[in-house]
């Protein structure tokens, strides 16, 4: 079966979706798109060379009978109504992170999903699907460190633009780091804490960088990760679990070796989809699979308000410099 995929919000990520799943994946095409900037939209298709039909709206393009499944790739604010819009229409959805803007908003997600009784729902979240990540999930399952008692992380960007401002530290930076440790240790969050060492002089007025947030996990663990997103020199993601008899380090990604001009050196990469190019890949053909086969198993709707949750929890202690508790409520049975 060939799933017939509309894709709402055609920038940078939109593409790259799109580009993969015309030219790598497979059992999916694009049919449909749409933007807020029709031109763009126009522009992408040509660009791809995609049999595709350029909608007024997002909300037409969900309409449409020929499109199986939904693609949110738009900006933040606009996921809760293209969500739950596609739910009503009985379409299966993929939906890059943010879930929604608030926790609230993800909660309406998923009281829609559970009174349609099915799982629709699958959440931008590459890192699952991440090689790297994968083996540390299997070593940790396996209990081949003992049980864990900390994670030592950083995610690092080269630099951000005027419009990133210090919560965009969490809700567009830390979100990944936030579900991913959920998912390393089957565990959620107590508590999170946010403290600023001094500022960088590459950072711009409206951030705040870099950040350290401190998390406490139910079971105890506890998690800091080092948010910097001016630190010049690449974009690097590193994590390090510590449990009892051992301890797991995230591989770095494949690169040449140099030894050049009395040097002995590895390149950095310098942006993520380099980066995650391979999970992005695992994790869209797997959202086709599960729509053809009439079921998406990848990360939850459940997993998005978790993460909402948590984010919101952290860009309050930002805020308030103490710690602040992070209250999850508990997960219905239809996400088990």
């Amino acid at each position: 079966m060939t799933v017939s995929i509309g894709i709402i919000g055609t920038g940078m990520i939109g593409e790259e979706h799109a580009r993969r799943i015309t030219q790598s994946l497979t059992d999916g095409r694009i049919v449909a798109v749409s933007d807020v900037n029709a031109d763009q939209a126009r522009a992408v298709v040509d660009r791809l060379g995609l049999d595709a039909r350029v909608y007024d709206s997002g909300l037409e393009l969900i309409q449409a009978d020929d499109v199986d499944a939904v693609m949110v790739t738009s900006w933040g604010g606009t996921h809760e109504e293209y969500v739950l819009a596609a739910i009503q229409a009985g379409k299966y959805v993929f939906c890059e992170k943010p879930l929604a803007t608030t926790a609230q908003g993800c909660r309406n997600i998923i009281d829609a999903e559970i009174e349609g009784g099915q799982r629709r729902v699958q959440v931008g979240f590459m890192r699952r699907y991440d090689s790297g990540y994968q083996l540390m999930k299997e070593a940790i399952d396996a209990n081949r460190l003992g049980e864990p008692l900390m994670i030592h992380a950083a995610h690092r960007n080269p630099t951000v633009p005027e419009r990133y401002v210090t919560p965009m530290a969490i809700h567009d930076t830390l979100i990944h780091e936030l579900d991913t440790f959920r998912w390393l240790l089957d565990d959620d969050y107590a508590t999170a804490q946010v403290v600023f060492p001094r500022k960088t002089r590459h950072a711009h007025s409206k951030v705040e960088d870099p950040q350290i947030v401190l998390l406490e996990t139910i079971q105890g663990v506890r998690i800091d990760v080092e948010v910097f997103v001016n630190c010049q020199y690449g974009y690097d993601i590193q994590c390090d679990v510590i449990g009892e008899e051992g301890i797991a380090h995230l591989p770095e990604p494949q690169s040449l070796t140099f030894r050049q001009a009395g040097q002995h050196s590895n390149e950095v990469l310098q942006d993520w989809k380099k980066r995650f190019g391979d999970a992005f890949d695992v994790e869209l053909q797997a959202f086709i699979d599960g729509v053809a086969n009439g079921t998406v198993d990848g990360p939850s709707s459940w997993d998005g308000y978790a993460a909402a949750i948590a984010s919101d929890a952290c860009v309050k202690a930002q805020e308030s410099g103490q710690i602040e508790s992070i209250e999850m409520p508990d997960r219905p049975a239809f996400y088990a």
